[in-house]
């Protein structure tokens, strides 16, 4: 063999030995790249479902608000009738004696 056929096995050599070791350095890195990516997907996964659990909680919150000023309301509105109906006879006896020319 000539000169220039050994240098460009020699040459070749290198070039798959410098591949060869280029791809084991990347497979090493794997596992790590990898738990990092998991970690990331939960890490995401977390904050998404807090955000839905706090959007879900202050929904109910709200709803428990307005379920209250409701029933706040309906009780005024209970006591306000209730309150007309004990003054009811009274205002019919004034239009009454009003009507008839009394007082």
């Amino acid at each position: 063999m000539n000169e220039g056929r050994v240098r460009q096995i020699l040459d070749i050599e290198s070039q798959a030995q410098a591949i060869y070791q280029e791809a084991v350095r990347k497979a090493e890195d794997l596992p790590d790249q990898a738990e990092r990516e998991a970690q990331t997907i939960i890490e995401k996964a977390r904050k998404d479902a807090h955000a839905q659990a706090q959007q879900l909680l202050d929904q109910a919150q709200a709803q428990d608000a307005c379920d209250s000023i409701l029933h706040r309301a309906r009780d005024e509105a209970e006591h306000m009738e209730n309150l007309a109906r004990s003054h009811f006879d009274r205002a019919v006896g004034y239009v009454l004696d009003r009507l008839a020319g009394k007082e």
